[in-house]
C-alpha cells in the first residue's frame, strides 16, 4: 500500500514553476508553488484536484520566484495553511514576493495584507532535524547547497512505512557561502531535479578566469560589461567572485588591469539584489566555512571599494549614460524584464560591449534568444519589442550555474545508502531528463521521466 500519492502541478518537464501535490493519509502538503517563466507552463490553480483551502501544509525547497512566486494567489484563492521552510529562507520569501507583486501592479493595502498573511503562516526549522508533523508523518530539511536556505526535503510515514524524498534544486559543490549540499537519506521514492542533467560544467576555478579574461577586455576597449542576474543567489556568487578578483593576490597577479586606477567600476543596478546582499550577510551562521574564513579574516565577502549602488530609477537613467570601462549587474537573470533590458537596448549593438550570462535561460526568454542567437550568428534579437542589432559579445560561463550537473547528480544519488525503488525526473527540459533518465538506468536505478 502506498501512503504518498503525488501529483504534478508545475514544473514536471520544464525548470520554472515547480508545484507538487503530496497527498498522504488524509493530509494535502504542497512543494513549492512557483511561477514560469518563457513558454514554460504550469496547471492554473483553479484547475488543481484540490482547493487551496484543503491545502493543510506548503514546503518550500528555496525562495527562488519560480518555486514561490504563486503563494499570494494561491492564499488569495484560500489557502489558510502553514508554510514551513528553513529558517534562511524565512528571511529572504518577504523581499522576493514583495517585489514580484510589485511587477504584477496590486493595490498597497492587499500587497501589504498579503505580505502580513505570508508571515504569519511561514515557519522556520533548522537543517539535518526531523519535526513530527500530522498523523504518523515526519518531515526533514537537508542543505542542498543551491542558495542559501536551499534544501531538499525528506517525507516519511510510519502507517505504512514509507517515504519520499524532493530533491529541489541541487547546487554545485564548492558554491560561493553555500556549504555542498548534504548526502541524501535512503527513500522509496525520490523526486530528482534534471535542469542540466545532460551538461557538464567548467570548474568554480575556470569560471573566475574566464569572468576575469572579460572584465580585462572591456577594461582595454573602454566597453561596458552586462551581467543578467537573478536577485537572490547569482547576484552574491558573481559579488564574491568579483571580490576574489580584485582582492586574492592568486587573481591580482593574472589580472593586474583589473586593479590599476583604483579598480573597475561595478554598479548593482538592482535595488532587490542590493536588499537581499544585506540580508545575505546578516546569516553568515549558515555560510560554507570558505566564506566564514574570509570574514574572520577581515575581508567581507561581496563588498569591496569601488563597488556602486543605483538604488533609485533616477540612478538607473544616469547609469544609462555612463561611459565604460564599466561593469553592470542587473535583473532579471533570463532577462524577461527588470532593468538589465534598458542596459541592453543601449548596449547590445557596441561591440565594445560584453554580456555575460551566468545562469540559466528558459526556453521562449529573451536571455535564450540572446544566447542561441550569438551561437547561430543571427544579427538581431528583439527586446522589450524593439529590434536590436546583436553586436555586443555573448559569454555563457556555465561555471556559475547553482545547479548540478550530470556528474554532480549522479554522484549525489549513488550517496544513497540504498537504492530508492524509483526516481521521478521533473525541473528540466526533455532533453535534459531524457539523457539523465538514460544515465541513471545503466546504473540500475528504475527512472521515469
Amino acid at each position: 500500500m502506498k501512503s504518498f500519492e503525488m501529483i504534478h502541478l508545475g514544473g514536471e518537464h520544464c525548470v520554472t514553476g515547480s508545484c507538487h501535490l503530496v497527498q498522504t493519509n488524509g493530509i494535502n502538503l504542497l512543494v513549492d508553488c512557483g511561477t514560469t517563466q518563457g513558454s514554460d507552463q504550469a496547471l492554473p490553480i483553479d484547475a488543481w484536484p484540490v482547493k487551496p483551502s484543503q491545502i493543510d501544509f506548503l514546503f518550500l525547497s528555496h525562495a527562488h520566484i519560480d518555486h514561490v512566486g504563486r503563494i499570494p494567489e494561491l492564499i488569495r484563492k484560500g489557502f489558510k495553511g502553514e508554510i514551513l521552510t528553513t529558517h534562511p529562507t524565512k528571511n529572504l520569501l518577504l523581499p522576493m514576493l514583495e517585489d514580484a507583486m510589485a511587477l504584477g501592479n496590486p493595490e498597497e493595502k492587499e500587497a501589504a495584507s498579503l505580505l502580513r498573511t505570508i508571515d504569519e503562516f511561514s515557519w522556520g526549522f533548522e537543517y539535518g532535524q526531523a519535526f513530527n508533523l500530522r498523523k504518523g508523518v515526519r518531515f526533514s530539511f537537508y542543505q542542498a547547497g543551491h542558495i542559501l536556505g536551499s534544501s531538499f526535503i525528506f517525507f516519511e510515514s510510519e502507517f505504512p512505512r514509507n517515504s519520499i524524498l524532493f530533491s529541489g534544486d541541487l547546487g554545485c559543490k564548492h558554491t560561493p557561502l553555500v556549504p555542498n549540499p548534504d548526502p541524501p537519506p535512503s527513500c522509496d521514492l525520490l523526486i530528482l531535479e534534471s535542469t542540466y542533467g545532460d551538461k557538464t560544467h567548467e570548474t568554480r576555478e575556470r569560471r573566475i578566469e574566464a569572468l576575469g579574461k572579460v572584465l580585462a577586455h572591456a577594461l582595454s576597449d573602454g566597453g561596458k560589461v552586462f551581467i543578467p542576474a537573478f536577485a537572490l543567489g547569482r547576484t552574491q556568487e558573481v559579488l564574491y567572485d568579483l571580490d576574489r578578483l580584485f582582492s586574492d593576490r592568486f587573481y591580482q597577479k593574472q589580472f593586474p588591469e583589473l586593479t590599476v586606477r583604483g579598480g573597475i567600476p561595478v554598479v548593482l543596478d538592482s535595488p532587490l539584489g542590493m536588499k537581499l546582499t544585506k540580508i545575505a550577510l546578516s546569516l553568515s551562521e549558515y555560510w560554507d566555512n570558505e566564506a566564514k574564513g574570509l570574514l574572520d579574516y577581515g575581508d567581507k565577502p561581496m563588498d569591496f571599494d569601488h563597488l556602486y549602488v543605483a538604488e533609485s530609477h533616477k540612478a538607473h537613467m544616469r547609469l544609462l549614460d555612463h561611459p565604460g570601462p564599466l561593469v553592470v549587474i542587473a535583473g532579471s537573470g533570463m532577462c524577461t524584464g527588470g532593468r538589465i533590458i534598458d542596459h541592453l537596448k543601449i548596449g547590445i549593438e557596441d561591440p565594445k560591449n560584453d554580456i555575460i550570462f551566468v545562469g540559466y535561460n528558459a526556453r521562449g526568454t529573451p536571455g535564450r534568444e540572446i544566447q542561441e542567437a550569438a551561437t547561430q550568428k543571427k544579427g538581431y534579437v528583439t527586446l522589450d519589442g524593439k529590434k536590436c542589432r546583436l553586436q555586443a559579445g555573448v559569454h555563457t560561463l556555465s561555471g556559475y550555474s547553482a545547479h548540478a550537473d550530470q556528474k554532480e547528480l549522479m554522484e549525489w544519488v549513488k550517496l544513497m545508502p540504498d537504492k530508492p525503488r524509483s526516481i521521478k525526473l521533473v525541473h528540466g527540459e526533455p532533453s535534459a531528463q531524457k539523457t539523465l533518465a538514460s544515465e541513471l538506468s545503466r546504473q540500475g536505478y528504475k527512472v521515469e521521466c
